[in-house]
């Protein structure tokens, strides 16, 4: 994955595609075992096998879809567009209750549309106008990235994060 990166730099030196500006292509060093068992003792919580080994043996968030991967325990500026997001994936229980979904939920700009409850996902990604990505960390979902647009898509199933992760590395938009 990291040489799929590199590559990706090398054919887009300009960052001309989407959010390249903002994570440059750049991978932040993997997260050391302890730190991730660490997160995990003080949310309840075991991540999902393919986020983990992510973590641990390619990267801590950077180079991604959209805007690129947050950090597994960055705290960010509460002007930051996800800041509220990113702080209610640590407010306690909230990664240990089951994500209750395993197919999608309409947002509000959609007919039958209903409130729904993210708990037990970790906000991992900004794709922009209000959208996130959340990877599910317990529940039926657990593994999968889901895509939320609560302003008009509303909850999106997705991939695990493996295969989420090289459908970015594979595009060539």
């Amino acid at each position: 994955m990291q040489a799929r990166v590199a590559a990706m730099a090398e054919q887009d030196p300009e960052f001309k595609r989407f959010g390249a500006k903002d994570h440059g292509y750049r991978l932040h060093p993997p997260l050391a075992e302890k730190a991730v068992r660490s997160f995990e003792r003080e949310h309840g919580v075991r991540l999902p096998e393919s986020y983990r080994g992510f973590l641990t043996d390619v990267a801590d968030g950077g180079a991604g879809p959209h805007y690129g991967l947050f950090r597994l325990t960055d705290r960010l500026a509460e002007e930051d567009a996800v800041y509220d997001l990113r702080e209610e994936g640590r407010t306690p229980g909230f990664l240990a209750t089951p994500f209750p979904y395993a197919q999608a939920c309409p947002g509000p700009g959609r007919a039958g549309s209903a409130d729904y409850s993210v708990s037990g996902t970790l906000v991992i990604a900004e794709a922009g106008s209000g959208e996130f990505h959340r990877l599910v960390v317990t529940g039926r979902s657990a593994g999968q990235v889901w895509s939320d647009d609560p302003g008009w898509g509303g909850l999106t199933l997705g991939p695990d994060f493996h295969r989420w992760y090289t459908a970015w590395l594979e595009s060539t938009s």
